[in-house]
């Protein structure tokens, strides 16, 4: 795989997939412009080498159909601001009006094509949307790796058809840490995982395993590992039906040498309701029909000190429901454990990203991916369908571990 920098652009047409699917309130304006901000450097080394830029994202999920809300106008007012220069919005992303547009562009010139998924053929990976989209410029980039996960046309079929093909400078740091981090880490190399569900970790976690010296478990996806340990959670979510692989990935963590680490104490409450009455309990007394909605003080002491002499550490999702005051503490302690290390840290994940910006410890840390579902892929072992076209490999190879608890979990 090529990157940017290292193939002739001067003068060329470029197009550019980037991942621009930023919030928007009801009024059409940008909550948060991140995504934006973070494909600059490579649209700035574009435009300095006096290259068209052509612009493709999406935004939403608008199914296939024009829906005027899912516009990416505020994107390319936004764009136009932060760039300091015109940027022209298409009435389309293909078509004969946009090949008119780009016909008239000069080196330099900056033009946005409206939402990809207004077009049923994107997400299908349509061969013929892919070849239509290569058709426009001379060189296609890819710089959108929070989409890199998804086998969609502006990702996968258009590289097959483009006349050249390179990876932007988002892309390149993306996969250079994670690589980093996972191929020749520093170690001791600690993974923390958080999040609801064992089941939307499963495979990262069964993969981890080969990886890491220790694993730390928090959010609501911990509780399954309780109930495998014999605790009573009370209302607790709990994947029933994972329990025995729970156990499985503890097993395979004791046979490997890895520590896992699970809650000591718990902050529990009746409902989850900002409002609700709350307590701090260790694991062994959370009262009948109360929830664990977050780890308690003791937890966090301890997984701090767990990340004491960590070199890299990995973090994906959240210590528990911290989108409510009352339940934040536990994933407002990780994050200042995390960025208050000597290790090389890592940050995936959406909730797990705003988190760090709630705590304004952003600063602190090594790198904050801008990929929920490409990054936990990664952490999965598993290939990205926009790597590996931009490697010219369009049917994936499978992917098969020894020792995994994933058998288990499909029985």
């Amino acid at each position: 795989m090529r990157y940017l920098n290292e193939i002739v652009i001067k003068n060329k047409k470029l197009l550019i997939r980037v991942d621009m699917n930023v919030p928007l309130d009801k009024n059409q304006n940008i909550t948060d412009d991140n995504r934006i901000r973070s494909v600059l450097p490579t649209i700035n080394y574009a435009l300095d080498e006096n290259a068209k830029v052509i612009l493709c994202s999406h935004v939403g999920r608008p199914k296939g159909e024009v829906v005027p809300e899912l516009s990416l106008a505020p994107v390319a007012r936004r764009l136009s601001r932060l760039l300091q220069k015109e940027v022209q919005l298409a009435p389309d992303c293909v078509g004969p009006e946009v090949k008119k547009m780009i016909a008239a562009m000069k080196p330099g010139d900056i033009l946005l094509l409206e939402n990809l998924r207004f077009h049923p053929e994107e997400s299908k990976n349509d061969e013929a949307f892919g070849k239509e989209l290569a058709a426009l410029a001379d060189i296609y980039v890819n710089d959108a790796f929070a989409v890199a996960h998804r086998a969609h046309a502006s990702v996968v079929a258009v590289a097959k058809y483009a006349r050249e093909v390179a990876a932007g400078f988002l892309m390149k740091d993306e996969l250079k840490f994670f690589h980093q981090s996972m191929e020749s880490p520093a170690r001791p190399l600690v993974a923390v995982i958080g999040g609801s569900k064992v089941s939307g970790k499963l495979e990262a976690l069964d993969n981890l395993l080969d990886h890491v010296d220790k694993m730390v478990i928090g959010g609501a996806m911990a509780n399954t590992f309780l109930k495998g340990e014999n605790y009573y959670v009370g209302n607790s979510l709990v994947e029933e039906d994972l329990v025995s692989v729970a156990n499985c990935l503890m097993r395979k963590a004791k046979d490997k040498g890895v520590k896992l680490y699970v809650p000591v104490d718990c902050v529990v409450a009746p409902v989850l309701d900002p409002q609700a009455e709350t307590k701090i309990t260790p694991v062994q007394e959370v009262p009948k029909d109360w929830m664990i909605l977050d780890i308690g003080p003791a937890t966090s002491l301890l997984y701090s000190e767990v990340l004491q002499n960590a070199k890299t550490i990995i973090w994906n999702g959240p210590m528990g429901a911290f989108e409510m005051d009352a339940f934040s503490r536990g994933t407002m302690a990780m994050v200042h454990s995390v960025a208050n290390s000597y290790a090389l840290t890592i940050v995936g994940g959406g909730d797990t990203d705003v988190a760090v910006h709630r705590a304004g410890e952003t600063s602190k840390i090594s790198y904050i991916s801008t990929g929920g579902g490409a990054f936990l892929a990664l952490l999965e072992g598993s290939q990205l369908p926009g790597v590996a076209a931009l490697e010219g490999k369009f049917v994936l190879e499978p992917q098969q571990r020894l020792d995994s608890c994933l058998p288990e979990a499909l029985g």
